[in-house]
């Protein structure tokens, strides 16, 4: 959805007035009304561009959104008045999904971002794929209030009752080789050899393709910006200093821990207000099962 007029105010002039001397068309006053919450986060997003120099462009999520293929066509809207060779700020909110769609979306960005630079905005969190997202950023801006996560992929799948149950691939394999370690010290060992029996083989191999593809992601992305891409990607694959795939990796651990890019913004400075003001409004443009994309030319909120 554009930020075109959708009606005339002509009707009233002559019709021998050629087209071209007749004013341009304007908004309805209802039209204006129903979007109006729209052309206020767009104004804002215009705002930000002009106070802080750079060009403006959201993805947010709903509680229950994640990364998915379809959030290819929001980014091409996103992108579309956005010529190349152009510094890019990326304001983004989520929870993370699908690995695939996200180095998509990544790479798109990217490639219209090109030799410049692009920075990441996280107002509150971007978790899992969303953090292996931020690691193709050159810089992320962070405040109090934002995090990161691990990038230990999530896979849902149903138990022996048919209930659906997420399973953690990197405590799946560390499972694994933990009973494993154990009935080669003691091949009686009767706790390891029961546990081994509730591991399926084929499952192993499936969640260490997926880990495999979670690390060459994260590896690939931090080697373009010159990062010490394996002390890094190990370190958000290890669930002994992570242990909840949910716990938070804060600026100063981002910063400091990582060795990630960080800028820390106070969270009652201009600049973060700024930035925190429209991330509310987004929020509340979205439900629980919608992602919204947005720039100050760009609107587009989808489904899920």
């Amino acid at each position: 959805m554009s930020d075109d007029p959708d009606l005339s105010n002509t009707s009233q002039l002559p019709e021998d007035v050629p087209r071209a001397q007749r004013p341009p068309p304007t908004k309805t006053p209802m039209y204006e009304a129903v979007h109006a919450l729209r052309y206020h986060r767009q104004e804002l997003i215009r705002r930000i561009e002009t106070d802080f120099g750079k060009r403006l462009i959201c993805y947010v999520s709903g509680r229950s959104a994640t990364i998915d293929r379809d959030d290819t066509a929001g980014f091409m809207e996103l992108l579309h008045n956005i010529q190349p060779e152009e510094d890019i700020d990326l304001l983004i909110h989520t929870r993370g999904g699908d690995v695939d769609a996200a180095e998509k979306i990544l790479s798109l960005v990217q490639a219209t971002v090109g030799s410049r630079k692009l920075r990441m905005i996280i107002p509150e969190f971007a978790k899992s794929a969303g953090t292996l997202m931020v690691l193709g950023a050159d810089t992320l801006l962070m405040s109090d209030s934002s995090e990161l996560g691990t990038i230990d992929p999530q896979i849902w799948a149903e138990d022996s009752q048919g209930n659906r149950v997420c399973h953690s691939v990197l405590s799946y394999i560390d499972a694994y080789q933990t009973h494993s370690d154990a009935l080669q010290k003691d091949p009686n060992d009767p706790v390891a050899r029961l546990m081994l029996s509730k591991l399926d083989p084929t499952t192993l191999q499936t969640y260490t393709a997926i880990r495999d593809r979670a690390r060459n992601f994260a590896e690939n992305q931090l080697k373009r910006k010159g990062r010490n891409f394996s002390a890094i990607t190990s370190a958000l694959l290890d669930t002994k200093k992570w242990p909840s795939h949910g716990q938070m990796i804060g600026w100063h651990d981002a910063k400091h821990e990582l060795g990630l890019d960080v800028e820390y913004l106070s969270s009652r400075g201009v600049q973060w207000q700024s930035y925190w003001r429209l991330y509310c409004l987004l929020r509340l443009a979205v439900s629980d099962k919608q992602n919204i994309f947005e720039s100050g030319y760009a609107s587009l909120i989808l489904d899920q």
